[in-house]
């Protein structure tokens, strides 16, 4: 509670030096430069080409004479110390905090959004944010006790130079990067970041390009060789698919995706059906049935994956890790609480078959 208190009088402290702050731009990586001062980013799929004096389609990286500035490096806009069960990872460091932060924008434009108003803003300005640079952070990260640092909340694609550069400093303290990401990267600044990351939950929204040029304006095939380069890279992967009904809920695609998950990934890759609630462009959705939910969790339980979980669904059975041979808990939660941890050096203690995870 002691490190909590201190925490939050340092970034009270910081806030209101940020408001004084001289506005530091950082520029960026991963673009080239065309004729007439015109850019074109190479960070994601979307690879735009920049005029002089304006921003790409994430709105957060600006071209000025010629050079491609990030507009949101070390301004988070959220800062918090949460459980690492709400990223969702449920098989890396069950029960411990890690220390979550994100800047404003993003690069894909979800209609269901959940942090909208800071992802999806016109313009980064739009909202507050703390100056605080990568070594000063990660200095709040050690007093916080948190093992890890997450970058999550938006999407920390757009804040690469940020995360780059904090996650390095992290490396060298100890402490654990995770990323919680859409996975809408291009290959070489992913393999870049990949050196930093220890593990990562990448949202596969649907398994559909229609799906994803309808409701994020985005495509599938990027995601998926994403996370396929994060397994090559020994990052460790779960995965999270919120589920929306009458959208992306089809037994079809669910059997495609399930497969495509354990031929590519491993039967052992967990993966989280998700609920999905009204929100941002979706307000007349309805929450997703539980029944929907179980039968699609069902679906890849029946396609092989060993580690199936539904979230959004307080006291639901399938918030539980269960032993894919005895069948027993060996991990029981409610909600982001742990209640018990029958593991013993990453076996089950009931029949020691080998639980994948990463869990000290």
């Amino acid at each position: 509670m002691k490190n909590l208190l201190k925490l939050a009088i340092g970034l009270v402290f910081l806030f209101v030096l940020s408001l004084h702050a001289q506005d530091k731009l950082k520029e960026a990586l991963f673009y080239q430069k065309i004729e007439n001062k015109v850019v074109q980013c190479q960070l994601c799929p979307r690879i735009c080409i920049i005029p002089n004096g304006k921003r790409g389609f994430c709105g957060v990286r600006e071209n000025r004479a010629g050079i491609l500035y990030t507009l949101v490096y070390a301004k988070p806009v959220a800062i918090h110390i949460d459980p690492i069960e709400k990223k969702p990872l449920f098989h890396f460091l069950p029960g411990t905090s890690a220390f979550s932060v994100a800047t404003s924008g993003c690069n894909l434009r979800c209609k269901f959004c959940q942090n909208w108003h800071i992802s999806q803003v016109a313009d980064p300005e739009e909202v507050e944010y703390i100056y605080l640079e990568p070594a000063d952070l990660i200095e709040k990260v050690e007093e916080s006790g948190s093992p890890t640092i997450a970058y999550t909340y938006t999407e920390p694609t757009i804040f690469y130079e940020y995360m780059l550069e904090t996650a390095g400093l992290a490396k060298q303290k100890g402490i654990k990067n995770i990323m919680h990401s859409c996975g809408y990267i291009n290959e070489q600044p992913l393999r870049e970041l990949a050196k930093y990351l220890d593990a990562a939950n990448i949202d596969l929204k649907g398994f559909t390009n229609d799906f994803y040029a309808k409701m994020s304006e985005a495509t599938l095939e990027p995601v998926l060789k994403s996370l396929k380069i994060l397994k090559e890279e020994g990052v460790y992967v779960e995965i999270t698919n919120l589920v929306l009904s009458g959208y992306n809920d089809d037994s079809d695609s669910i059997v495609k995706m399930c497969l495509w998950i354990k031929e590519n990934l491993g039967s052992d890759t967990p993966l989280h059906f998700s609920r999905a609630f009204p929100m941002y462009k979706l307000l007349s959705l309805n929450p997703t049935p539980v029944e929907i939910l179980e039968r699609a969790r069902q679906i890849a339980l029946d396609c092989g994956l060993k580690y199936v979980y539904i979230g959004n669904v307080a006291g639901n059975p399938a918030e539980n890790t269960y032993c894919p041979k005895c069948k027993k808990i060996v991990i029981k939660r409610a909600g982001y609480t742990i209640l018990e941890n029958n593991l013993e050096d990453g076996k089950c203690k009931f029949c020691a078959e080998t639980i994948e995870g990463v869990w000290r």
